[in-house]
C-alpha cells in the first residue's frame, strides 16, 4: 500500500451491504471499500489500513449515524473478542444475509442453473449454542488502550480467547454466550484457583508454563467433557488443578488431561489420561447414541446439527433399497443418521480415530449395514474400491472448508450416482466443485442452514439430480 493512502480518512462512507466474511461493504471515488465492526446503513468515518488498485480496507474512527438494523451487542467482550461478529445486527437480518452468501457466492463462482435458494433454516438457540469451546491460558493478557495509557499494573495471567490475527495476545473473558452449562463457572473458577495458587500461565512465545488450554465439551443430555492441556510434566501440580476440578464441579462427567510440550495445541497424537469419570461423552439423536471422546469431531452446534441432518436425509430421498456412500464420514454421524432408511452406507474418512468412532457408533446402536474405511479420499476412492463395493444409488459428502480434491470430484464424474447430497461448511469452495460436477449434474435444491449465530458462517445443502 503505498504511503499516501495509508491512514487516509475516508469522511461520512455509507455502508451498503455485507460481503463475505462479515466485512461490510462501500464505495469512495470507485474503489470498494471493505470495512469491520459495521452494518448496513451505518455512515462513518474510515481509516484506510490496507489498499490495492481495486479496494481498500480499514476501519471504523467515527459513527455520524447508525443504521436502523443495529441492537445493542449483550456481551461485554463484543469487539474484542473475535468469537462473534454480527452482535450488533438483528438475528433475521443476519439470516438474510446469510442466505444472500450462498445465492452470491453460486453466481459467481458456480455459474450453474440453480433454483430458487430455500428459505435459511435459522437456529432455534442464538446464544449458548456451541457444544465445544478451547481457552487458552496465557501470561500475556490483552490490554486495552486505557489500561495502557493508564501506566498502572494489571494482572498479566489470563484465560481466554486469541485476539483476531495476535497470536500471543489473549483476552480474559469472564463471561460467553455460546457454551452454557458449566462452562463459564468452570472457566472461571480454575483461572481463580491457578492465580491464587501461583500455578504458572503458559508463555507461548518462550514455549513455558504450566496451564496451556482448557476444553470443556457439552451435550444435550446433560453430560460434560473437561479437558485440561499442561505445558510442563509437573505431577503435583497437575494433581491439585485436577482434584480441585473433581471436587469443586461433580457435574463433569468426563475429566481428562494431557500433558503437551509441543509447539501447538493439537494433541491427536499424544495420550489422555481420564482422571475421573468416564473416557467419553455421550450425544443423542433421533434415538441414536453417539459417543463423543476428547479426540472425536462432531457438530459443534448440537441441536442445529439434527436439523441439518434431517435436510441431508431429505434431499436423499432414500426408499430403503439405496447404497450410499458418505464421504468424509467424521465419526459416522450422518452414515448411522441414515442407516436405517438404506440398504448399505458406506463411509470414508481421513482421521483413523475417527472411523474407529464410527464403527463403534454402528455397534452401539445395532447397526449393521454400515462398512467404514479410513484413508485419503483422493487415493481411496479408486477403481479397486469401487469394484469390490455396490456401485453407490445416492452419495452423501460432507467435506470441510477447503471442498472436494478435484481428483474425488471427477471420481463422484465417473461413478455416476444417480443423486448427490452436497453438505458444506464454505458455500465459496461448495460453488467451485458444483461448476465442475455441472458437467453431468443439475442442481435441483438449496437449502442454507445456520448453525453459528452471530458469525458469518453458514452451512447449506445441495441435492444433485444425474442428468438424463
Amino acid at each position: 500500500m503505498s504511503r499516501k493512502m495509508k491512514n487516509k480518512v475516508i469522511t461520512n462512507l455509507l455502508i451498503e451491504r455485507i460481503a463475505s466474511e462479515g466485512k461490510c461493504v462501500g464505495h469512495h471515488e470507485g474503489k470498494v471499500v471493505f470495512v469491520s465492526n459495521v452494518a448496513p446503513g451505518d455512515v462513518v468515518d474510515v481509516r484506510i489500513t490496507k489498499g490495492k488498485s481495486s479496494f481498500m480496507e480499514g476501519e471504523a474512527i467515527r459513527f455520524h449515524e447508525y443504521s436502523k438494523d443495529r441492537i445493542e451487542p449483550f456481551c461485554s467482550h463484543f469487539g474484542t473478542c473475535g468469537g462473534c461478529k454480527w452482535q450488533h445486527i438483528n438475528y433475521d437480518l443476519q439470516k438474510t444475509y446469510k442466505r444472500q452468501q450462498v445465492l452470491d457466492q453460486f453466481q459467481r463462482i458456480a455459474k450453474v442453473p440453480i433454483p430458487e435458494v430455500l428459505p435459511i433454516l435459522g437456529s432455534v438457540q442464538t446464544q449458548y449454542y456451541r457444544n465445544k469451546l478451547d481457552f487458552t491460558f496465557s501470561n500475556s493478557r490483552w490490554l486495552t488502550r486505557e489500561e495502557i495509557n493508564s501506566g498502572q499494573e494489571f494482572e498479566r495471567n489470563a484465560l481466554g480467547f486469541h485476539i483476531p490475527k495476535m497470536f500471543d495476545k489473549i483476552i480474559d473473558i469472564e463471561h460467553c454466550y455460546l457454551q452454557g452449562g458449566i462452562s463459564n463457572a468452570v472457566r472461571n473458577a480454575l483461572r481463580e484457583f491457578a492465580r491464587s495458587n501461583n500455578l504458572s500461565f503458559y508463555d507461548i512465545r518462550n514455549q513455558v508454563g504450566l496451564l496451556r488450554n482448557l476444553i470443556i465439551r457439552t451435550t444435550s443430555t446433560g453430560q460434560t467433557m473437561v479437558i485440561v492441556q499442561f505445558g510442563e510434566n509437573d505431577h503435583e501440580s497437575i494433581s491439585s488443578v485436577m482434584e480441585f476440578l473433581k471436587g469443586r464441579f461433580p457435574e463433569i462427567t468426563s475429566l481428562l488431561y494431557v500433558i503437551n510440550t509441543k509447539g501447538n495445541e493439537t494433541f491427536h497424537d499424544l495420550e489422555l489420561v481420564t482422571f475421573a469419570g468416564l473416557p467419553y461423552i455421550e450425544e443423542e439423536m433421533e434415538g441414536l447414541k453417539f459417543r463423543i471422546g476428547p479426540k472425536s469431531f462432531y457438530q459443534t452446534n448440537s441441536e442445529q446439527a439434527y436439523e441439518l441432518y434431517k435436510v441431508a436425509r431429505d434431499f436423499a430421498q432414500l426408499k430403503g433399497d439405496e447404497v450410499v456412500y458418505d464421504l468424509y464420514t467424521g465419526t459416522g454421524t450422518i452414515a448411522n443418521f441414515v442407516a436405517k432408511q438404506a440398504s448399505q452406507v458406506i463411509g470414508v474418512e481421513y482421521v483413523e480415530a475417527a472411523i474407529e468412532d464410527a464403527k463403534l457408533n454402528s455397534q452401539i446402536n445395532g447397526i449393521e449395514n454400515t462398512l467404514f474405511y479410513a484413508g485419503d479420499m483422493k487415493d481411496i476412492l479408486n477403481d479397486e474400491f469401487i469394484s469390490r463395493h455396490a456401485k453407490p444409488d445416492v452419495i452423501i459428502t460432507d467435506p470441510p472448508r477447503a471442498g472436494m480434491d478435484e481428483k474425488v470430484v471427477q471420481m463422484l464424474l465417473r461413478l455416476e450416482a444417480p443423486t448427490i447430497v452436497y453438505v458444506s461448511c464454505n458455500p465459496a469452495t461448495q460453488a467451485r466443485d458444483l461448476a465442475l460436477l455441472g458437467e453431468k449434474y443439475r442442481v435441483e435444491k438449496v437449502k442454507p442452514v445456520d448453525m453459528f449465530p452471530q458469525t458469518y458462517h453458514v452451512e447449506n445443502v445441495v441435492r444433485l439430480t444425474l442428468n438424463s
